[in-house]
């Protein structure tokens, strides 16, 4: 196999593990355990199942690290294309990276509140806010975050706009997927009223292009031109 399609293969499979332990521990978790407004059953719903809530932790981890390795497979994929524009792609998932771990501090927060026997010494209503205000802020962080998941779409589409390695809707589909992230995030900070129109938008544009690059990367690889194969 050429090394670009090897790289273009092994890319695709760490998106994939990306979105699916991404959504496994971002959505999938919170909306089995957490209770709006009401931390006491939020924390018995954690208590009693205390090993998905780790599970989930543990997907947070894992789709992240997946993610810093997806962008590295990137850049040495489109460095030839357009090294400035790999850079900046790097850097953006790199950053999002770090806060995103630093965003996963509040629900091992939440856990160790929850289960550390010294702390089980303060009264439960007080403990039990304290992890509810983690989760929240958990939940918040990402929100927030979810800035960079969109601005790192952008670079990765105009390289593949660039490359002609993929089809240019392709391309294209990833620039508005990031630019709707963008918009989603800067509505949950100015207009959080108006969030769920700016959410629905995510979840059609950077659902459509993200799963249609994952797919186009497992199945097809890369089109590459001849002069770089010869290379």
């Amino acid at each position: 196999m050429n090394p670009l399609q090897k790289t273009a293969r092994i890319s695709g499979l760490l998106y994939l593990a990306l979105a699916i332990f991404g959504a496994y521990g971002i959505l999938y978790v919170p909306s089995q355990l957490l209770v709006p407004d009401d931390a006491a059953r939020t924390a018995e719903n954690i208590l009693g199942n205390l090993f998905l809530f780790r599970t989930g932790i543990a997907a947070n981890l894992v789709s992240q690290t997946a993610f810093l390795f997806l962008a590295l497979m990137l850049y040495k994929l489109f460095e030839q294309t357009d090294k400035h524009l790999s850079r900046i792609l790097l850097a953006l998932v790199i950053s999002s990276v770090s806060i995103s771990f630093m965003v996963t501090f509040n629900q091992l927060n939440a856990l160790t509140l929850l289960t550390d026997p010294e702390l089980q010494l303060q009264a439960p209503d007080a403990l039990h806010v304290q992890m509810m205000s983690s989760l929240k802020m958990f939940e918040s962080g990402n929100s927030a975050t979810s800035i960079f998941w969109g601005l790192w779409l952008i670079p990765f589409g105009m390289l593949a706009c660039k490359s002609s390695y993929m089809p240019r809707i392709l391309g294209l589909l990833l620039i508005l997927g990031g630019l709707s992230y963008v918009v989603d995030a800067l509505t949950f900070l100015l207009l959080p009223d108006l969030r769920q129109i700016s959410h629905a938008m995510v979840s059609v544009l950077a659902s459509i292009a993200e799963l249609a690059t994952v797919f186009w990367l497992l199945i097809k690889g890369i089109r590459i031109p001849t002069g770089a194969a010869t290379a």
